[in-house]
């Protein structure tokens, strides 16, 4: 579904832009004008373009349209994280996150209305995937997180994760355009190592970032070590098995050299063994991996999957360290709200 019947002015290039403006007798400054109004000053209306005469708003009012996310409601946990439920221009809901610690702002953005993968752990997982966002949307919820770091923190994001609702990859052209924009000069300028995007697996996928030598980072939900264990908690693994993946991911680095993070939740009595440790190991050597995160699992209402005990999870880090494994335990953020890991589920 596109939005609206008449043409999204953010889909424009510059150069298209600049041919409307002088269709309409407009002097050539305006294009740059309109420009940075969309992209770096970031207006939200035509209204708020406040050095444009009132004709040039009244014509791009009637030639364009300019659908834009909007924050529907916020909660803030105990530790400071803020979920936010943002609104699209077709009364869909999706969830972006603002999470500070001492050293970082990072926002987790969305790339998907629901999500079509299923993973038996996350809360997204049982949503119906909708559609996938727009690059501008997906441009708004950083927008909009960057916001809110600036009036609470007074500081500017310094990450982006695209860890919120829905597949990433899935979304492949609109998810690059955002981040091009991201990125860019005369976009919100951030740097392209300050980013990660997130994937459940979509091998064909990894190999075209490495083709298109995207300058990102990428995280990799691994959650098991082998196939039958992966099938069981992601139906994409039975199209996309552990050696695809790992061919894909060494294609990728041989292309990007970019940094590569493997994910894994521990479930109590399913992947938190030494044995699961050892073969986590075993896989971890076979990819061209910088760190394993491994996180605490967040109960959802869903799924039947506990968060194993303190003493195992010392165990299971303690085994991968023997093991040389740069590793750390990511503690989540924002249990009390529903905002952490595995979570979004617009509740």
């Amino acid at each position: 579904m596109e939005p609206q019947s008449k043409p999204n002015i953010r889909s424009l290039s510059k150069e298209e832009i600049a041919d409307f403006l002088e269709q309409a007798g407009e002097p050539k400054f305006r294009t740059q004008q309109v420009w940075e109004w969309l992209w770096e000053k970031n207006a939200f209306d035509f209204e708020a373009m406040s050095n444009l005469s009132k004709s040039l708003r009244a014509k791009l009012v009637e030639a364009f349209s300019f659908p834009v996310l909007t924050i529907n409601a916020t909660q803030v946990s105990e530790d400071g994280t803020i979920k936010s439920r943002f609104k699209t221009f077709d009364d869909h809901m999706i969830e972006g996150v603002l999470i500070p610690t001492e050293q970082r702002l990072t926002a987790c953005v969305s790339s998907q209305i629901g999500c079509s993968l299923n993973c038996k752990f996350c809360a997204t997982g049982y949503l119906e995937r909708k559609r996938n966002l727009f690059f501008d949307e997906i441009y708004d919820q950083v927008v909009l997180l960057n916001q809110q770091a600036l009036r609470i923190h007074g500081k500017r994001l310094t990450n982006i994760v695209f860890m919120g609702m829905g597949e990433p990859l899935l979304n492949y052209k609109s998810m690059l355009k955002a981040i091009e924009r991201i990125t860019a000069p005369d976009g919100l300028a951030m740097g392209a190592r300050r980013i990660t995007v997130s994937t459940a697996g979509v091998s064909k996928m990894i190999r075209q970032l490495g083709e298109d030598q995207v300058r990102f980072k990428l995280a990799v939900s691994l959650h098991a070590a082998n196939d039958k264990k992966r099938n069981e908690i992601m139906p994409i693994n039975e199209t996309n098995d552990l050696k695809s993946l790992v061919d894909a991911l060494n294609y990728f680095y041989k292309h990007t050299q970019n940094e590569i993070t493997l994910e894994y939740i521990l479930f109590d009595k399913f992947n938190d063994s030494l044995e699961d440790a050892a073969e986590l190991v075993k896989l971890y050597r076979q990819i061209p991996a910088d760190l394993v995160n491994i996180i605490e699992y967040n109960p959802i209402d869903f799924a039947r999957f506990k968060k194993p005990t303190e003493e195992k999870t010392e165990a299971f880090m303690q085994y991968l360290e023997k093991n040389r494994v740069n590793s750390r335990l990511r503690r989540s953020r924002g249990k009390d709200i529903d905002a952490a890991c595995g979570q979004l589920a617009n509740k």
